[in-house]
């Protein structure tokens, strides 16, 4: 099963089969760890994050349409996506000070989960860091900021479709050198 594309597998899990869902997590769970915690910083709403996505995917809540785009966009967009209102959400709901989320946070990390994040994190830094500087600047406001496509564009002066051009040519080299380095696999 880990020969067939991305898109096979969706459609297969549309049906209702386990190991495609399971081959698509195996296939993705890395990038997205990575990027989630890259944006939050939080073991726990990453892993939280990386649930939902499949969830979503399985329960089929999150139609993907092969015509908008690949699937890895599509992916990582809803992640984002979920990433951002998850930290809105519980922005809203917290109730306890920054030094004992600290705290917590510190504790939940073992020793082998720090030096594990590292080398996920250095992973997806070294592939960004290998971008055109505008297509750098294009996925920090996009996805470690949280800004819209549209509000990039408007601030930067930079028409909406290059923006757009930008963000996909950065997810394109962005997957190539994490395949590259073993972060993802073929689709």
């Amino acid at each position: 099963m880990n020969e067939l594309r991305d898109e096979e597998l969706y459609r297969k899990v549309l049906q209702k089969d386990q190991e495609a869902l399971s081959t698509l997590y195996s296939r993705y769970e890395k990038l997205i760890y990575s990027f989630v915690f890259k944006m939050t910083g939080d073991r726990t709403i990453t892993e939280e994050v990386i649930q939902e996505v499949f969830i979503k995917i399985w329960r089929k809540h999150a139609p993907y349409e092969e015509s908008k785009g690949k699937f890895s966009s599509w992916l990582l967009t809803m992640t984002r996506n979920m990433a951002l209102d998850l930290i809105r959400k519980r922005n809203k709901v917290e109730t306890y000070a920054y030094d004992e989320r600290d705290d917590q946070r510190q504790e939940e990390n073992t020793p082998e989960d720090h030096i594990e994040w590292k080398e996920k994190r250095h992973v997806v830094q070294e592939a960004i860091s290998e971008l055109k500087p505008d297509q750098q600047k294009v996925v920090e406001l996009f996805y470690f900021q949280g800004e819209t496509q549209q509000h990039i564009a408007d601030q930067t002066g930079i028409p909406l479709g290059t923006i757009k051009g930008r963000i996909r040519l950065a997810l394109k080299h962005i997957r190539k050198s994490l395949e590259q380095k073993g972060g993802i696999q073929d689709e």
